[in-house]
């Protein structure tokens, strides 16, 4: 039975054709393996890149908002003015993105979905 069966694929060609589809669906597992890490790798390398400037800016600002400060305190001839100045400063958005937090949400949403489609 087993050598009628070869004899038949042999006959058609059929061994061929299966070694070479069989050999078709490896390469493109890897190749589609390949693709995900190349992707992977590109999402990692740019939130690594985006957490390195977040933290580089944060620290930029700090030390900005401590020389203003330091700076008022001294323009004001007072201890503490300046400190308040720059609390007033970055506590005025703060207080307002919590008063409009639910539009400013939509209007992120809106525009993240516009570009998302944009994309595709």
């Amino acid at each position: 039975m087993e050598s009628i069966k070869e004899s038949i694929f042999k006959f058609l060609r059929l061994d061929g054709l299966i070694n070479n589809l069989s050999g078709y669906v490896e390469a493109r597992i890897e190749l589609i393996k390949l693709e995900v890490r190349e992707e992977v790798t590109k999402i990692v390398s740019r939130g690594l890149m985006l957490v390195i400037v977040f933290f580089l800016g944060l620290l930029f600002l700090v030390f900005l908002s401590f020389g203003l400060a330091n700076y008022f305190n001294k323009y004001f001839n007072d201890s503490y003015s300046g400190y308040w100045i720059i609390a007033t400063v970055y506590g005025l958005p703060c207080i307002l993105m919590v008063l409009f937090r639910k539009k400013i949400s939509h209007y992120f949403e809106r525009y993240l979905l516009e570009q998302s489609k944009r994309k595709h």
